[in-house]
């Protein structure tokens, strides 16, 4: 199972001060990678207040394509000041088969993290198998 849970507030920079017609290219350009993406799942670019969101979700029997992780590091790649949490759950993963991995994106760094309020998906989540 692959399940993701994700936001992201996009900016060109972290001074707060982004030049509109750059911000507003680098939205266009990331409207153009997800609808090449062509996912039957949640990815949603849109401008609210005068700044551009991505909210992202989606739930696979496998971590495929699109690579939703992939798409989250190039945000941090191509608008640095953007910033957000993307929470996972892959029990594929190696040696982190019970766990939710939430990355975080600050300063166009994604680092990946234990989430302690979910993890260990079993028992905290859902009960242990008994079958």
């Amino acid at each position: 199972m692959f399940e993701y849970h994700g936001w992201i507030t996009v900016r060109e920079t972290a001074a707060d001060d982004d030049d509109e017609p750059r911000l507003r290219q680098i939205v266009d350009e990331l409207r153009l990678r997800i609808a090449q993406m062509d996912s039957p799942y949640l990815l949603d670019l849109r401008w609210m207040n005068g700044e551009p969101f991505l909210h992202l979700g989606g739930c696979s029997n496998h971590r495929s394509s699109p690579d939703v992780v992939e798409l989250f590091e190039h945000v941090a790649a191509v608008a640095p000041g953007s910033y957000g949490l993307l929470h996972v759950r892959d029990d594929e993963e190696p040696g982190h088969e019970n766990d939710v991995r939430v990355l975080k994106m600050v300063r166009g760094t994604v680092t990946q993290h234990t989430e302690a309020l979910l993890s260990p998906y079993i028992p905290t989540v859902e009960d242990p198998f008994t079958g």
